[in-house]
């Protein structure tokens, strides 16, 4: 089969040819279909994941034809549209895993980084870890979904989304966006906060009544002054010290969501969260059962996110320029090109 590689860190994506892995015990075979190209993607060659596996075939959104089960393994059957996740597998035993909150067991491995992901023509999955996808859900739109997607749902349902809530969204990217439209969704309202206006087009577009560029403008004051503040604030970007300066921008008993993160320090204004019941939360994407949940209200709600299809003998230029700040749009390799 092809597949690309990352061979160690700091090494560009390359193209090799590999035997088709064989299912094993526990283990199911994917014909890939789709998978979405991550900006996860350049940290892991940056080498940036402790514990990360070279050479690696990276990729965790992956959609994909369930082509043969590992011995002892029933569901799904062949031929069932799947998605598989950032969520390879978990340890099964411990408390996390035994209440169905596999994504935080201390043992749990990341689809690409500890073991070869989507960017091949098959993908080896452990049973229990792969979601059906529903009908009629196109499979190379749907591929961010298993990362973007899962990780903006469920980060909303975990800081308590509801009807009327004032949810500000710093970043447009892949995350951003699909947050934007799932807030929406849940019946929010939504600002969004970039550095400068170049997003605020799109964002007026999917339905944001305000748009803050933090470059003109303190977050804080302005979303203080968005009707006393938002109740929610998710950090879909790389960007701590946005996270940071918007804390202030919070009403009583709001909350700061991590859904993204850099290598900077989150200082906190401690008096200022005691005396307004702030609170900051995180939330690393989800679990199988947060899958279907995302897949269901995704198409319930049809949100699909836009892509770019692109083919594996792109992927290596579509990654370098994606290092380089230089790509556009969400990049979805379609393994039937």
């Amino acid at each position: 089969m092809r597949a690309a590689v990352i061979t160690e860190p700091h090494a560009p994506l390359t193209l090799v040819d590999r035997e088709v892995p064989e299912p094993g015990p526990g283990e199911i075979l994917v014909k890939v279909v789709g998978s979405g190209m991550c900006f996860s993607e350049i940290n892991q060659q940056r080498g940036h994941y402790p514990g990360a596996v070279y050479p690696a075939i990276p990729g965790h959104e992956i959609s994909g034809v369930v082509a043969e089960l590992g011995p002892g393994v029933t569901w799904p059957a062949v031929g069932t549209p799947v998605g598989a996740q950032f969520l390879y597998d978990s340890c099964g035993h411990c408390d996390q895993c035994a209440r169905g909150d596999q994504v935080v067991c201390r043992r749990m491995r990341i689809t690409g980084v500890g073991v070869d992901g989507g960017y091949a023509e098959y993908f080896l999955a452990r049973a229990g870890y792969l979601t059906p996808l529903p009908a009629d859900l196109d499979p190379i739109a749907a591929a961010p979904l298993m990362c973007a997607g899962i990780t903006a749902f469920n980060g909303l349902r975990k800081a308590g989304t509801r009807p009327g809530a004032k949810v500000a969204v710093i970043g447009m990217g892949g995350v951003g966006e699909l947050t934007v439209r799932f807030a929406l969704a849940m019946g929010a309202r939504v600002a969004v906060l970039g550095r400068s206006r170049r997003a605020e087009p799109k964002a007026r577009e999917l339905g944001a009544e305000l748009f803050v560029a933090t470059a003109e403008q303190d977050p804080a004051e302005a979303l203080a002054a968005w009707d006393g503040g938002a109740d929610i604030v998710v950090n879909a970007a790389p960007d701590s010290r946005t996270a940071a300066a918007s804390i202030g921008g919070l009403d009583t008993d709001g909350t700061l969501l991590l859904a993204g993160s850099s290598a900077d320090p989150l200082p906190l204004p401690v008096p200022q969260m005691l005396f307004r019941r702030l609170s900051v939360i995180a939330n690393p994407s989800g679990s199988p059962a947060d899958l279907r949940d995302t897949l269901a209200f995704a198409v319930a709600a049809r949100i699909v996110p836009d892509v770019v299809p692109v083919s594996l003998d792109e992927a290596p230029d579509v990654l370098a320029r994606m290092g380089e700040g230089t790509w556009s749009g969400r990049a979805v390799i379609d393994l039937r090109r």
